[in-house]
């Protein structure tokens, strides 16, 4: 590798570690299809200045899109000075970038020293952060990995929370991975979802050289798992928690009742947050209807909202263990052995919670 690439590599690993601020110049609807977590969407140019320069460009070449950009951009220019300037200002150690480190990034740094502010440009801009990040992801897909399994409501994801190499693909994803996974909040793009879990990386290769993962399928709500991590963990070794079911059905209604009731009301207020949580429940088991078949899907509809009611008129959240038991014993359970079974040569320990967290730590590498 080229010195200048190595130097260029260490210096986008270092901000992404410091968590460095950057002025993200990009148009926003180049933004908003993904982003980096610190990153501030502070453009040079409007979504419509843009598309009218990138069809200068392609008409009439380079030099008249700069004429027009620099002609589409002056009426408001000294706003968008003072944005970036505000930006620096607060966050002395931000960087700015453009899509690939260009133009747009030249004019605009410059904008500001003329202005007596002095900022560092991203070297290859947008694409070349990107770039590296995917790379991160590729090369993790070759490093020792460990997948955590077991059954519905063993608390895979609590498990892989509470361990210093544990790499969160659901709750970077915003999503449980179940037909009950849905969150309050939309999930992120794919492309920020992707960036985020490369970042997650070269935090946890700071003090370790091995990433435990949950068992999951390779999409999670309306995400997907990078393709080449997907492929590593289908070849990784396997642990599985292996939990008792009366813990199970209390960490369930734990999740899909008492904190979704909660986060919910918090989000949309007290009624329209408990219409939101009764739809987010009905669609849950909406979703396993098929699996669960229409007899039986519409038993456990009505104890579901017999358990609604329950909630509702006194607070308790007991009911619910009475549809959950149900579509734990007819559809996950059954579901997951049999997945299970088809990984069981890759298996070193089984255990619960707690048993396997010890196993890990101290089979750690």
């Amino acid at each position: 590798m080229p010195q200048s690439d190595l130097q260029e590599q260490q210096l986008y690993r270092s901000l992404f570690l410091s968590k460095t601020p950057l002025i993200d110049l990009r148009a926003p609807v180049e933004f908003v299809q993904g982003a980096f977590p610190e990153s501030c969407n502070l453009p040079l140019m409007t979504d419509n200045e843009r598309e009218q320069v990138g069809t200068c460009y392609k008409k009439e070449g380079q030099a008249a899109a700069i004429t027009l950009g620099h002609q589409l951009v002056a009426s408001d220019i000294q706003n968008r000075i003072r944005k970036w300037a505000q930006f620096k200002e607060a966050n002395s150690t931000a960087w700015l970038y453009c899509f690939r480190g260009g133009l747009r990034s030249r004019l605009s740094a410059q904008f500001l020293i003329d202005h007596g502010v002095d900022i560092n440009i991203v070297p290859g801009g947008y694409k070349a952060l990107r770039r590296y990040l995917i790379d991160v992801i590729d090369q993790a897909a070759e490093q020792k990995l460990m997948i955590v399994g077991g059954n519905t409501g063993c608390g895979k994801t609590q498990l892989i929370q509470a361990l210093d190499n544990g790499l969160d693909i659901e709750g970077r994803a915003n999503h449980r991975g179940s037909s009950f996974g849905k969150q309050v909040t939309p999930q992120p793009r794919q492309i920020s979802y992707e960036n985020q879990l490369a970042i997650d990386i070269l935090h946890i290769s700071q003090h370790a050289n091995s990433l435990v993962i949950e068992d999951e399928s390779k999409a999670i709500g309306a995400l997907y798992v990078p393709e080449l991590l997907f492929a590593g963990m289908t070849r990784a070794p396997m642990v599985v928690v292996d939990d008792p079911l009366d813990i199970r059905l209390q960490r369930l209604c734990y999740e899909y009742c008492t904190s979704m009731t909660e986060k919910f009301s918090q989000a949309l207020g007290a009624e329209q947050g408990w219409l939101a949580y009764e739809k987010y429940l009905h669609n849950g088991l909406y979703g396993i209807r098929k699996r669960l078949g229409t007899e039986k899907f519409k038993v456990i509809n009505d104890v579901l909202d017999a358990a609604l009611k329950q909630q509702q008129n006194t607070g308790s959240v007991e009911g619910h263990l009475n549809w959950i038991a149900p579509i734990l014993r007819d559809y996950y359970d059954p579901m997951y052995q049999y997945q299970l079974g088809k990984k069981a040569d890759r298996i070193q320990f089984s255990g619960t919670f707690q048993e396997v967290k010890e196993w890990l730590t101290v089979n750690k590498k």
